[in-house]
């Protein structure tokens, strides 16, 4: 008899498992999806309940060949994908390929993968959840129902190859829409007035005006700021009143999936994507010495700030023997959902609070070290006592009109900031030590510090601001936020600049015909509501043809119409309100093989185009053509004048003495001049590898020769030579379950290199 067989998602899990189950199972792996929707068509029969029409994955013929062989003979079968929606659906996929007669099914949730954990799963086996497969499924046909039916039409009205999502458009909607309050904010003048004072005992402190006649201080013109300060020189400083207070902070809860993308983003330097990772890695099992694979967290995809009880006491005894009983509460502290959460699984915490990251750092990368590091110490402060903090705040009267205040803290006790720090909001406040001073005492002026301010605009979202705002929002799972906000940049709709999100005018496009087509679609409250309405599927109160029936009859009118009504951009174009300097008719923005570019709506009478810019108010202007003969600089070769033309891939020099020199240059591409430091491995080219952007947004490789050297890579190429076929480089690549690894390009070379510690984001 043929022994039973667990089937897990990920092929690394397969050693972790085998470490503490021995010889009573078999083990396989699905290696993520085995079915899924055909790629060239809907796949959704409408007519039908919205029936799926799944085939087996192409790629996946040889997993699915050693799952049935791996499966003959056995009677139970324990299905064990990641304990979610997608694992949900993964395991109904492998049911449904290997179902038998007589042959029983366990659906099997690993939260940990430690002996404890799995020992656990196997001995509570469940059925598989029929309503958590539906809302998988629900999500799945709603995606492809807007993605298979609105991206066409952006193919037909702007460029082919754009893509548009029930959840990542509205992600780009929110970065437009931030971007045009930036745009559209006027600055306001105000001043501060500080105050520089001396008490009878040092140290010297800085006062700021925060009261005038008894309300608050609004200077807005330097007239006014002037005004006081003479006011202010005549009069004496007297201390008013001295309050002392002590503050008590608590800790945070343990990470939940977003808080851990935003810490790691913020205090690691690490994208979200990498964020989720590197967490995969951490959970699916680490080797350490001679114990073997372990993982070393719980789930990490999670949006509970539960914790089990004997882990939250585990974290008690180390808090009180490592940094003793002070530090430690009485009790376990346990955290309360605040929002409507799956609670299937724990909060982000480690396996086990004794394996400390010192413990670890020999056998983890650099960044699982960091990131465990994060994790840990989180967890652990949870179980930690309140930080007291003594505040101190002076008022400081200038006769009765003026009144000016200053704080100050030092910490009594820090409690959980012992291992981990909360990071402030003003960080930029300088905590000042204050002297020892009685109410009544006359200070001296040392100084008068009048200073302009302009008032800001909210900032544009870094990575970290944009996971809160969707979790804010309810736009997605926690899940979802590193594959949309990857999906956003290799479309090319936003770009990351110096850490935050600016979207390219590809992006405004796209996103001002979806907004004016599908308005609802678009609509932060509606896509909040159908999460919503996800769950309750999930939950069995919901069910999955009847939202996907009240769905679609909104969704197919609209979309007919936007068939008709939407703007071509190839076409007639975008209006802009700029007339033609030829003909004075309108210019509109439209978009050709080379990108976007203003043309007159007098073609084919007018045959006037340019390109464009738009200022911080997004206002557009034209821009005047380089003309082919117009001198730019000197060619280094032969000292002809070399001029400013444009390839496929944008603009660059030539030299006028072609083709006696053949000399180019790449120029003012913002997005191609990132140099790699690796030479070009065209022989005798001599050039350098430059990172580059696509006309779409996408990042490649290309030679600084271009166009004369045509060497162009998707892929980063790495200075190393290929030990097996002789390839002069290899290439650097990166997916969920390996991370980042060296790659062969040669596509008949199946050379592949681990990279053991991935470089840091910065």
């Amino acid at each position: 008899m043929a022994k039973p067989l667990i089937i897990v998602e990920s092929p690394t899990k397969i050693k972790t498992l085998t470490k503490y189950i021995g010889k009573d199972y078999n083990v396989a792996a699905s290696a993520g999806h085995i079915r899924d929707l055909p790629v060239k068509n809907l796949g959704i029969d409408i007519e039908d309940n919205f029936k799926a029409q799944y085939e087996n994955i192409t790629n996946k013929a040889k997993v699915i060949a050693n799952l049935k062989k791996i499966a003959k003979g056995a009677d139970e079968i324990f299905l064990a994908p990641d304990p979610d929606r997608e694992g949900e659906a993964i395991a109904f996929h492998i049911m449904d390929i290997l179902k038998k007669k007589g042959r029983v099914f366990h659906r099997v949730l690993i939260h940990e993968l430690t002996k404890k954990g799995i020992t656990e799963a196997l001995k509570n086996q469940l059925v598989p959840d029929a309503d958590k497969y539906d809302a998988q499924q629900a999500r799945r046909k709603l995606d492809r129902l807007v993605g298979y039916q609105i991206s066409p039409l952006l193919w037909q009205k702007v460029q082919r190859g754009l893509s548009a999502g029930r959840v990542q458009s509205v992600t780009v909607k929110i970065i437009c829409d931030r971007e045009r309050e930036i745009r559209k904010f006027d600055p306001e003048e105000y001043w501060s007035i500080t105050a520089e004072l001396l008490a009878q005992n040092p140290p010297p402190f800085n006062a700021a005006l925060v009261k005038i006649n008894n309300k608050k201080a609004k200077v807005t013109n330097e007239n006014q700021a002037l005004g006081i300060l003479a006011d202010l020189e005549k009069v004496d400083f007297v201390v008013d009143q001295i309050k002392n207070k002590t503050m008590k902070r608590n800790p945070q809860p343990p990470f939940i999936t977003s808080k851990l993308q935003q810490d790691a983003i913020n205090r690691l330097r690490f994208s979200a994507k990498k964020t989720m990772v590197v967490a995969q890695q951490l959970y699916e099992g680490i080797e350490i010495g001679s114990k073997g694979p372990e993982g070393l967290i719980t789930y990490m995809r999670t949006d509970s700030v539960r914790i089990a009880p004997e882990a939250a006491q585990e974290a008690l005894e180390l808090i009180a023997k490592d940094y003793g009983q002070d530090y430690a509460v009485k009790n376990p502290r346990f955290f309360k959902n605040k929002n409507k959460v799956q609670d299937a699984h724990e909060a982000i915490r480690p396996t086990s609070v004794f394996n400390t990251p010192a413990k670890l750092a020999s056998f983890l990368s650099e960044d699982q070290f960091k990131l465990y590091d994060l994790i840990w110490k989180r967890f652990v402060a949870s179980q930690m006592t309140q930080a007291l903090i003594d505040q101190k705040s002076i008022m400081i009267k200038a006769t009765d009109t003026y009144l000016f205040s200053v704080s100050g803290s030092t910490v009594r006790f820090p409690g959980f900031m012992e291992v981990y720090a909360t990071e402030e909001k003003n960080t930029d406040k300088e905590i000042q030590a204050l002297p020892v001073v009685e109410e009544g005492a006359v200070l001296k002026t040392r100084k008068l510090d009048p200073k302009q301010h302009f008032t800001k605009p909210l900032p544009r979202f870094s990575e970290a601001s944009l996971v809160k705002e969707l979790e804010k929002n309810g736009i997605g799972r926690p899940s979802t936020y590193a594959s949309i906000i990857s999906v956003i940049q290799d479309k090319g709709y936003v770009d990351l600049v110096n850490r935050y999100f600016v979207p390219s005018e590809l992006g405004f496009i796209v996103n001002d015909l979806l907004v004016a087509s599908f308005p609802t679609l678009l609509d932060i409250s509606f896509t909040a509501q159908m999460e919503n309405n996800l769950d309750d599927v999930e939950s069995g109160k919901l069910n999955e043809v009847a939202l996907l029936t009240e769905f679609y009859d909104g969704f197919k009118k609209t979309l007919d119409d936007a068939g008709e009504k939407m703007v071509s951009v190839k076409g007639v174009g975008v209006e802009t309100g700029i007339n033609c300097p030829l003909c004075q008719k309108a210019v509109n923005i439209k978009i050709g093989r080379n990108g976007h570019f203003l043309a007159c709506t007098g073609y084919p009478d007018c045959s006037f185009t340019s390109n464009y810019l738009r200022d911080e108010r997004g206002n557009i202007s034209i821009v005047e053509k380089i003309e082919d003969n117009t001198p730019v600089k000197d060619c280094p070769m032969c000292k002809e004048p070399m001029v400013q033309k444009e390839g496929r891939f944008g603009l660059f020099l030539a030299c006028t003495g072609y083709p006696e020199c053949k000399h180019t240059e790449s120029v003012g591409q913002e997005n191609s001049n990132t140099d790699t430091g690796v030479s070009c491995f065209e022989p005798g080219c001599g050039g350098t590898i430059i990172e580059k952007k696509s006309k779409r947004g996408k990042i490649f490789y290309g030679c600084s020769k271009y166009p004369d050297c045509s060497f162009a890579s998707w892929d980063r190429p790495v200075n190393k030579k290929c030990p097996d076929c002789g390839s002069l480089f290899l290439v650097e690549k990166e997916n969920k379950r390996e991370g980042k690894f060296l790659k062969c390009p040669n596509k008949e070379c199946k050379h592949k290199e681990n990279l053991p510690q991935a470089p840091s984001e910065e």
